[in-house]
């Protein structure tokens, strides 16, 4: 608990810093600002408010990054009020990959991956929260996308980004499978990934709660997740639940 309150206190403080610091700055240029304007000086009273803009800006892209971090510290601490109900594990598979897909689209114009699906018709229902599984369903396939998509940024047109979802029915579990051909995770961090606030994304693109979000969700279903991962080839998740 100790450890958790600490880094939650680190990971808030630091947005909170470039607040309070460009706040501080914005009062000295609105100084600045009305000097300027007394004595008629245009030129630098236009400067000085392009200047003051810009802070705003910064201001709000980091009290958006406390604000994300405090909403997913809720949703750790915040108890399911779902109720576990059959589930087409398939249908959720195949829907949460194109809400993620067409999301990502909406955004970015550019985006583009190839999709492959390999989902077994047999497994039939399972007794799962849908809306917890469908979260770590989205927040694993948007991963996997935004693995491939950074990929492509650094290789161009000769890397054919890929990200494929399977399922099966294993030894009397269920399991899902999500890979890219991304460009992996580094081994020296792979057994840090489902520790909150831990994230390989930069300031801004990722609070480092959704996998430890993850984890405990699948762990409170009885089912487990894990990561196979090659520096430069790709990432594999896999998350086994009870059958039942």
């Amino acid at each position: 608990l100790g450890e958790l309150t600490a880094g939650i206190a680190h990971e808030i403080q630091n947005p909170l810093n470039f607040v309070n610091n460009f706040s501080d700055v914005n009062a000295e240029l609105v100084d600045e600002l009305r000097s300027e304007l007394e004595v008629g000086n245009t030129q630098s009273a236009v400067e000085i408010a392009k200047n003051i803009k810009e802070n705003e800006q910064k201001i709000n892209q980091h009290g958006k990054r406390a604000d994300a971090i405090v909403k997913g510290m809720l949703q750790h601490s915040r108890t399911s009020s779902g109720l576990k109900e059959p589930t087409d594990i398939n249908a959720l598979c195949d829907e949460y990959l194109r809400l993620a897909y067409h999301g990502l689209r909406a955004k970015d114009k550019n985006f583009n991956t190839g999709i492959k699906t390999e989902l077994d018709n047999s497994i039939g229902k399972i007794n799962v929260i849908p809306q917890d599984i469908g979260r770590v369903i989205l927040n694993l396939i948007n991963n996997a996308f935004y693995a491939v998509d950074e990929k492509k940024k650094q290789l161009g047109d000769g890397y054919e980004p890929m990200v494929s979802v399977s399922t099966k029915r294993n030894s009397g579990k269920v399991e899902i499978k999500i890979l890219d051909n991304g460009n992996g995770i580094p081994k020296k961090i792979l057994d840090k990934i489902f520790q909150p606030f831990f994230t390989t994304k930069p300031t801004g693109q990722g609070t480092g709660l959704g996998l430890s979000l993850s984890y405990d969700i699948i762990k409170a279903h009885g089912g487990e997740i894990r990561v196979q991962s090659n520096e430069a080839e790709g990432t594999q998740f896999i998350v086994q639940l009870p059958s039942v």
